[in-house]
């Protein structure tokens, strides 16, 4: 065994520093998927009430036709995003590899999710994370 490997149980000053980035990104993932799960129940809520206010049918099924993939869309996507930050703070591989896609797909959501995006995305592809994740995140003692 070399004397500069870093045995399984110990992380880096570095990787201890992304490990604070993880949880930021968990967090954010968390929070938006929230958001975007509210958005769909919200518009799942409104299209419930549509039929009261139109009387024309074809109008109906334009909006079902429409709404239903919509607003699944919406219920998938944030699903995902809270499945990857929880996953992340359990420091699970295939969140990092769900909230990498999920970030990207965000990318095209100009300005907020974007920048939100862009952080996760340099968070998840540092070489400290990619380690953090290899080892299994352990907690254990730091070697510098």
């Amino acid at each position: 065994m070399e004397e500069n490997s870093i045995p399984q149980g110990t992380t880096t000053v570095e990787e201890n520093r992304m490990r604070k980035h993880i949880h930021v990104a968990a967090i954010l993932q968390i929070v938006f998927g929230s958001l975007v799960v509210i958005g769909g129940l919200a518009i799942a809520f409104a299209f419930g009430f549509v039929d009261q206010f139109v009387d024309d049918p074809t109008a109906m099924k334009v909006l079902a036709i429409v709404g239903t993939p919509l607003i699944v869309m919406f219920l998938l996507f944030g699903g995902a995003m809270i499945a990857g930050g929880v996953g992340l703070l359990a420091c699970k591989s295939w969140a990092r590899i769900l909230t990498l896609v999920m970030a990207a797909l965000g990318l095209l959501n100009i300005p907020i999710v974007t920048l939100k995006g862009v952080y996760i995305i340099w968070v998840l592809v540092q070489q400290e994370t990619v380690s953090l994740f290899a080892k299994g995140c352990p907690e254990s003692s730091v070697k510098q």
